[in-house]
């Protein structure tokens, strides 16, 4: 899962980065208005958190730009306004949910998980394809009794080929959906990790396989006999 997070607070900004990264997710961070239209028109996100109190563009703005391009992404608006009507105009404006500051980190990102499984639909805790269960609690990938834990990538690529089994992910689409859009890794970083996700699988005696599609990308497939 991919979250845009537009806030001036630079120390908050990669406080919330650190905290959503921990929790398996990929994250973008801007410091105003301006760069989050950048970023959003430039990239696939799954939710989109706002500052309010931004330069060059505040939240609002931003917001209202979202919406007039008819993008049904789920947004938060996070800022230090938290009367009524300030409320009301952020909700009014588009927005799918207000959380004003300070807020605990553990409500913070309970509300992105929230905003994540209304964009994408009801998702559920434990993934399963052939006798692979991947738990989505504790980013461990099983099979029997056999268990691997999942880093940070690896977790996010799994869970991404098996909600999609059988679709053919490019190269490009895996590293624009899971690495940040301002990092300087390579391109080769995700066959590497394709390498990783191949030998967890092999240890749990998986039945399925990260198959290569050559010229096109890399799918969950079952081992054919």
């Amino acid at each position: 899962m991919r979250i845009l997070i537009a806030e001036d607070e630079i120390e908050l900004a990669r406080g919330l980065k650190f905290i959503l990264e921990k929790n398996k997710f990929s994250v973008d961070i801007v410091h105003n208005g301006k760069d989050a239209l950048d970023y959003f028109h430039n990239s696939d996100y799954d939710a989109v958190v706002l500052d309010i109190m931004m330069p060059m563009k505040n939240g609002l703005e931003v917001l209202t730009q979202i919406r007039s391009e008819k993008s049904v992404v789920p947004v938060m608006m996070l800022t230090a306004k938290a009367e009524i009507e300030d409320r009301c105009i952020g909700l009014e404006s588009g927005a799918d949910d207000y959380l004003p500051k300070p807020f605990a980190t553990k409500e913070f990102v309970a509300r992105v998980k929230a905003l994540t499984r209304r964009s994408n639909g009801y998702h559920e805790s434990i993934l399963q394809f052939g006798n692979v269960q991947l738990d989505c609690n504790c980013y461990e990938l099983s099979s029997g009794d056999r268990t691997v834990r999942l880093n940070n990538k690896e977790y996010q690529m799994m869970e991404l080929f098996l909600r999609h089994p059988h679709f053919v992910f490019s190269t490009e689409h895996l590293m624009s959906k899971i690495w940040d859009l301002d990092t300087e890794t390579d391109i080769d970083v995700v066959w590497t990790y394709i390498s990783f996700l191949r030998k967890k699988l092999k240890a749990i005696h998986a039945d399925i396989e990260l198959k290569t599609v050559r010229g096109a990308g890399y799918s969950l497939e079952e081992i054919r006999c």
